[in-house]
């Protein structure tokens, strides 16, 4: 099953609500990339009996790097797609998908080129080479994207909040059941 490049694609229903539940697909999405690479690594011990830490140690970190690259072009690709919608909106519509645009803006996901700057994320750095004197030297790749799959897991969840939060504002109000009322 293939994503569709674009969130108004069917125009049978109503746009606000084929849009949110298509970027609420995409935030699942993101999210199941980084568990799955999460996932791979914690079952990456069952092979520690087979392999050397000196094979297995790199493959942990290329696994981060992997699901973390992947979720952050499924968050760039959000972003595109949701401004793309945008412009086909009336102004009321924009105005109920705001907050969600507002998050692409005050959390911009930088190009996977500047994450892996190691100068210019001398924090995250600073933190992997410490974390690699503590515990093995090995272990500084991993740290530093762990870095990253955690900066990812961040914003889609403050996305996932922000579309939580344009899903009750389009939401008909719930019928109350003894009274049949809204």
């Amino acid at each position: 099953m293939s994503k569709p490049k674009r969130y108004l694609e069917d125009q049978d229903t109503e746009p606000v609500a084929a849009i949110v539940k298509a970027i609420d697909k995409d935030v699942e999405r993101g999210e199941d990339i980084l568990m799955f690479g999460l996932c791979l690594v914690i079952l990456s011990s069952t092979f520690a009996p087979l392999a050397p830490p000196t094979v297995l140690l790199p493959l942990v970190a290329l696994t981060f790097a992997v699901s973390s690259g992947f979720a952050r072009k499924n968050y760039h690709d959000m972003e595109r797609k949701l401004q793309e919608a945008m412009v086909q909106l009336e102004r009321r519509d924009q105005a109920v998908l705001r907050p969600i645009a507002t998050v692409f803006s005050e959390h911009p996901m930088p190009p996977l080129i500047d994450s892996y700057n190691l100068l210019g994320n001398l924090k995250r750095t600073w933190k992997s080479v410490l974390g690699g004197i503590l515990i093995n030297p090995l272990w500084m790749p991993i740290f530093y994207v762990i870095g990253i799959q955690i900066f990812e897991e961040r914003n889609l969840g403050i996305l996932n909040k922000a579309v939580c939060g344009v899903e009750q504002k389009i939401a008909p109000p719930a019928m109350d059941i003894e009274e049949g009322q809204p």
